[in-house]
């Protein structure tokens, strides 16, 4: 009985599927039949012979589940054959709603597709983590209701009415809202933006287009508003210098599932579908393997990609114990349903090859609990390929950094290939949530951008402990972004950028090195909740003729009295810092220019110089730091005269010494232009009696362990490679330990930890102990404070087979280091 049950439902299963496939079945489709396809339970599968009220009634209950829940674990996707359907329904998070035709005219809804934020008295502020696309709708009142903030994308959308992008309060007073993003998509009728705070439009047409509050961008787009900006705040480019449309499924003449792949394009203006179908490529689903959450892990899906399958992501949230490894040419990975991938153990959870073509499209990255050096990896440090005509290319991407649980990393997205396209990153630490703390969900850098000649558009990036964005490559182009500083800074000092010499980290940071870039439409904004935070320069630039901005605006959204963005760009512009008068809320700037002429102004000379001799072969210096129009970026020592070292902060340990000796030194300050200061005043000190330097001690079999372990072991200690470091992957805390086993008991007078690079990562504190057996310690045989990114420690010549470092301060960098090395 139960074999025959079994087989009866198989039956039934097998029957619905090839149903599914099949959109010219003439029979009536039950609802019954929606969730029982090749995509899982998950995803629901109209056609329109169902009937109309079991669709909504399936709409409305997972709206119920979602349209206030911001965390939760669900996801579904909700397909439409082609056909016409009269129903009404409201989306939700974590809710993909996209039409199976190959145009958006192949799927009309007839009634309403909305979103509305009454689960918030109209504010769509929170309103992240949905989809829309590739559907007509004919609103039954005229008018459809998208009001979205962030990872919200609408692409290839017919309205065929108007499209309000807001919601009302019970007052009906417009509630904010902070999106968005519009790609391929035509609007019969009006856009009325109302309350949103910023938009952008790609590719796109409307009827006409009602008003602008603080940053609107229209790249390649139709009927546009005229370029006004700052007021209204308009930025319009005509053309699209190059796209690919996202990758999307649908269903085949011949009533088979396949993704279709639009090709590249260059210097477009409207929408891709306006004279026939949009040109590109139709991928079979049998050449995908199709990942459900239940089933799937990272060994599973390497296994698929190595084997030259493309990747189909069904709605769920996948858990990551290794880095998926896209290392194939024009391979399409896709995600439906919200799709979200979490690496567990410290890896990637993506890392695309230096390859041509390869599309990753709908994904959602959450931070694992252990931290991540990167998310999502773009080709290889030292990419190089010329990947021009055939670019690899990144859709409707969203990085999360706490929110939904704990996690963190160092760099969300990180973009090593050249010519890549990027088409609409958010990228979240959260600011609320769980884990939402600033020692907690750390993340260095939403997206930092090592490539040449990679064009983004519509990025949104926020709330990262450093910079928010750093570009480091040339050629790069950028149209439209939106970001907020972190929330939680905690105080002035932990959030000083350039060696502890300029307040606050920009929001965008192009490269000293950089020599071409240009960038339209940027937003940075500021809400310091917790201290009288300052932010410099909400964006930084190198000075060359080959730097271009256009349109850029800070925004002072609330937060403590004295807290401010003092600078829109490179100390230029007003200063934001409260609601009233308007100018103290919001300032503009409408274009930058680089001169070539670069930064002629030299820091200010160090002042207060100390020397103490702290053993016979070392002394201290300490001094108090340099100011600069732009920022300092070093320092450089002299002994009697003779430059024996740099510093990127106020401090030095000069070693090597010989006792009982007097030595005198001065500092000076150099900028990232090369300008050096005056000399600082004179200091000396006399090393203590006696004592050996030596040399390091050959570190051949010696292993090293730390606690606590992160991504970055502690063998990079002993590596000899100055381009690998150690780090714990938290910040500093009383208790954190790097244990050394040199295999046999060696005598020694001094080790030394080298921190540079990260320059802040020096432990605050410190104890050493050695040890024979590993297990009986002792006392410790020297303690002290870290004061610079090279901790160099003296003693007593000791005999001993095992060293351990014991960090004792609290910071909120991680503790973390280069090299190891143990002195006799």
């Amino acid at each position: 009985m139960i074999r025959s049950i079994a087989s009866s439902l198989s039956v039934a299963a097998t029957v619905a599927s090839l149903c599914a496939l099949s959109p010219s079945v003439s029979q009536a489709a039950s609802i019954g039949e929606a969730n029982t396809t090749i995509f899982g339970p998950k995803v629901y599968v109209f056609d329109p012979t169902m009937p109309a009220a079991d669709i909504t009634g399936v709409a409305n209950t997972i709206y119920a589940g979602l349209e206030s829940n911001e965390f939760s674990s669900n996801r579904y996707a909700l397909l439409f054959k082609p056909g016409s359907y009269n129903v009404t329904f409201n989306v939700g998070f974590y809710t993909h709603v996209a039409g199976l035709g190959q145009n958006p005219d192949n799927v009309t809804i007839n009634g309403g597709v909305n979103v509305n934020a009454d689960w918030d008295n109209g504010n769509a502020t929170r309103n992240f983590w949905r989809a829309l696309e590739n559907f007509a709708v004919v609103p039954s009142n005229g008018q459809t209701q998208i009001a979205v903030s962030q990872a919200a994308p609408l692409r290839r959308l017919h309205i065929k009415g108007e499209l309000h992008l807001f919601d009302f309060d019970n007052n009906w007073n417009a509630g904010w809202a902070s999106g968005g993003f519009l790609a391929d998509s035509l609007v019969d009728g009006l856009v009325v933006p109302a309350s949103q705070q910023q938009w952008f439009s790609r590719n796109s047409k409307w009827g006409g287009w009602n008003n602008a509050v603080w940053n609107m961008v229209f790249v390649g787009s139709n009927n546009t508003p005229a370029a006004t900006f700052p007021e209204p705040p308009y930025t319009v480019i005509d053309r699209t210098p190059v796209i690919r449309e996202k990758p999307y499924l649908y269903i085949t003449n011949s009533g088979q599932y396949a993704v279709f792949v639009p090709a590249l394009q260059t210097n477009t203006q409207g929408i891709s579908w306006a004279n026939g179908s949009t040109p590109g490529q139709s991928f079979s689903i049998d050449q995908f393997h199709i990942a459900r959450p239940e089933t799937a892990t990272a060994a599973t899906l390497n296994t698929a990609l190595s084997q030259g399958k493309h990747l189909l992501f069904t709605p769920g949230i996948y858990h990551l114990s290794d880095t998926l490894r896209v290392n194939n040419p024009n391979t399409v990975v896709l995600g439906i349903g919200l799709a979200t991938l979490i690496p567990d153990t410290g890896k990637a959870a993506m890392a695309i090859a230096d390859v041509a073509g390869v599309k990753v499209a709908g994904l959602t990255f959450d931070a694992g609990p252990v931290n991540s050096p990167t998310i999502l990896e773009v080709g290889p440090t030292g990419a190089s390929a010329n990947n021009s005509a055939n670019p690899i290319s990144l859709h409707d991407i969203t990085v999360r950094t706490g929110g939904a649980s704990v996690g963190r990393y160092d760099v969300g997205v990180k973009i090593n290939s050249n010519y890549v396209i990027g088409d609409h990153f958010w990228l979240w630490r959260a600011d609320h949530g769980a884990g939402a703390a600033w020692t907690t969900n750390v993340s260095k850098n939403g997206l930092v951008v090592n490539g040449a000649n990679v064009t983004l558009y519509g990025v949104f990036n926020e709330h990262h402990n450093e910079y928010q964005t750093i570009w480091n490559g040339n050629g790069g182009r950028l149209y439209f972004y939106q970001s907020e500083i972190p929330y939680d800074v905690p105080n002035q000092p932990v959030w000083m950028s350039k060696n502890g010499t300029v307040n606050g980290w920009a929001s965008y940071k192009v490269a000293d090195s950089v020599t071409s870039h240009e960038a339209w439409g940027l937003g940075v904004y500021s809400y310091f909740r917790d201290a009288p935070v300052k932010l410099n320069s909400a964006i930084e630039v190198p000075n060359v003729a080959g730097v271009k901005l256009h349109s850029m605006t800070t925004i002072w959204l609330n937060g403590v009295a004295g807290s401010e963005i003092t600078h829109i760009v490179n100390n230029l512009g007003g200063r934001v810092y409260g609601n009233t008068p308007a100018g103290a809320m919001r300032q503009t700037l409408t274009e930058y220019a680089g001169t070539g002429a670069g930064d002629t102004q030299a820091p200010t000379a160090p002042s207060g110089l100390t020397a103490t001799a702290v053993s016979s072969s070392q002394i201290n210096l300490s001094w108090t730091a340099s100011t600069d129009n732009v920022g300092v970026s070093g320092y450089d020592i002299y002994r009697a005269g003779a430059l024996v070292g740099s510093s990127a902060t106020a401090s030095y340990s000069d070693t090597g010494l010989t006792g009982s000796t007097v030595y005198s030194y001065t500092v000076r300050a150099k900028d990232a232009a090369g300008n050096v200061s005056a000399a600082s005043s004179s200091a000396s000190a006399t090393t203590q009696p006696g004592g050996s330097t030596g040399a390091a001690l050959v570190r051949t079999g010696w292993t090293a362990t730390s606690s606590p372990t992160s991504g970055e072991p502690a063998s990079a200690l002993l590596d000899g490679n100055m381009g690998s470091r150690w780090t714990t992957g938290v910040p500093m805390a009383p208790g954190q330990s790097i244990t050394v086993d040199m295999k046999a008991a060696k005598s020694f007078n001094k080790i030394v930890l080298d921190s540079t690079g990260s320059d802040a990562d020096y432990a605050r504190g410190y104890e050493v102990h050695v040890s024979n057996d590993g297990a009986s310690w002792g006392s410790a045989i020297a303690t002290g404070t870290g004061t610079g990114p090279v901790l160099t420690v003296t003693f007593t010549a000791r005999s001993a087979r095992y060293i351990r470092v014991t960090q004792t301060g609290t910071n909120s960098s991680w503790w973390s280091a280069r090299e190891f090395n143990v002195y006799y």
